[in-house]
């Protein structure tokens, strides 16, 4: 059957690709399928499930490429399962008896709706696979094409998600003040938080990032410029252990020689640690609508902060989160290429009734294609034997040979 109408929404948290990706489908489809109407649903599935809808106007496609130069979703997010009755209804989005999927079935029939385009991570792209089952279940075909948003680039098969690229150059970006403030103090301790809930990935290309600038400078220690001071002097992420003692041991040293430390943290590491340690105090942590814990009320750079600032004997801690920062960027040159290429060939999977999560298929040869969504899941994790990463550690002296693998 030929598309009339394609729906589109942005879902989960922010990455520096929404806004592209969704001025790049407008776009593809004035181009090659301009009868096409186009509609998107604020605030994510939210706006699904109240029937909140914007439509897509020959003014709004003239003026879609602006979209390209900022971050943020122009259509507005949220963080909905459509599964997860009860906060569905905790939320006012349905009422108590009602199905949220029959809710957003309903309102994709009603508004005559053959295309539904979500873009965000594993979980709203499954989500939204969901979605299409239950429709096909009752007599209602609908084509879902997702691209894949995370700054964690932990989505399952696919190699690069859109924005995390973005992600790390705009955390270098911050690392850049933040350390600046190593000044500030006499045995300065700094702990640079990235997002990363399972996966290192971002963390260590922060800091790979992060390390090229300081690469780019030029030093000297003569009129207070060394750039040992400015160095990341240590890597946390959820997939390596690591000996708290020996680590304690070796970065007293640098503090003793150079008066700082500069650690860059996973926000995802250490984290069974510290719910096992709070579970024993008899306290929950609290957890979102997906059932993940939320990472900001546990604050994990705290718990690394205070389990080495006595150790290192430092005299003053600072704690600085970029993921905001770097989540809420314009994409990158490098990140609009790849938003470019997956939203053209989201729109050719769309018109041929192909659906499944636009990515280089990383179990099929690295093709770009639509994955099926049964094969999509979240928490890669960053494979840390990596080249560039192994060379990362050696270069800043942590042992990666002495880290204890962690299973996911």
């Amino acid at each position: 059957m030929p598309v009339r109408k394609v729906a589109m929404l942005t879902a989960g948290g922010l990455a520096p690709c929404l806004s592209s990706a969704v001025g790049g489908l407008i776009e593809r489809y004035t181009e090659i399928a301009p009868d096409v109407e186009i509609i998107a649903y604020t605030d994510g599935y939210t706006g699904l499930l109240t029937g909140t809808s914007v439509t897509i106007t020959a003014q709004a496609r003239a003026g879609a490429h602006l979209l390209h130069r900022f971050g943020g979703s122009p259509i507005g997010n949220s963080r909905v399962k459509l599964t997860n009755v009860a906060d569905c209804v905790r939320r006012g989005l349905v009422t108590e008896g009602q199905n949220p999927l029959h809710v957003a079935a309903e309102q994709l029939t009603r508004d005559g709706v053959d295309v539904l385009h979500t873009i965000g991570g594993d979980d709203t792209n499954t989500t939204a696979a969901d979605l299409a089952a239950y429709l096909h279940e009752n007599g209602h075909e609908l084509t879902v094409v997702g691209l894949p948003k995370t700054i964690d680039n932990d989505v399952v098969p696919v190699r690069q998600s859109l924005g995390a690229w973005t992600a790390a150059e705009q955390g270098a970006l911050f690392a850049r003040n933040i350390i600046s403030e190593h000044s500030s103090n006499p045995r300065m301790l700094i702990v640079h938080e990235v997002m990363g809930r399972n996966c290192g990935w971002l963390t260590g290309a922060t800091a790979r990032a992060y390390r090229a600038w300081l690469d780019t400078q030029e030093w000297s220690p003569a009129v207070g410029l060394d750039r040992r001071t400015w160095e990341v002097h240590g890597v946390f992420v959820p997939e390596l252990g690591f000996d708290i003692e020996a680590e304690a041991t070796r970065l007293r040293a640098v503090m003793d020689e150079i008066g700082c430390v500069n650690l860059f943290v996973s926000e995802g590491a250490g984290v069974p640690t510290i719910v096992e340690e709070m579970i024993s105090r008899g306290e929950q942590p609290q957890r979102d609508p997906f059932g993940h814990v939320k990472l900001d009320t546990i604050n994990p750079g705290a718990w690394f902060a205070k389990q080495f600032a006595k150790r290192l004997g430092a005299a003053k801690t600072m704690v600085q989160k970029s993921g905001y920062f770097s989540r809420s960027a314009a994409a990158n040159v490098e990140d609009l290429r790849l938003i470019k290429s997956c939203t053209d060939y989201a729109v050719e999977c769309a018109l041929r009734g192909e659906s499944g999560l636009v990515g280089h298929d990383e179990e099929r040869g690295g093709r770009l294609r639509a994955i099926e969504f049964d094969r999509v899941k979240g928490g890669k994790p960053f494979d840390v034997t990596s080249p560039w990463f192994v060379q990362l550690l050696a270069d800043i002296g942590q042992p990666l040979g002495a880290a204890v693998s962690v299973e996911h």
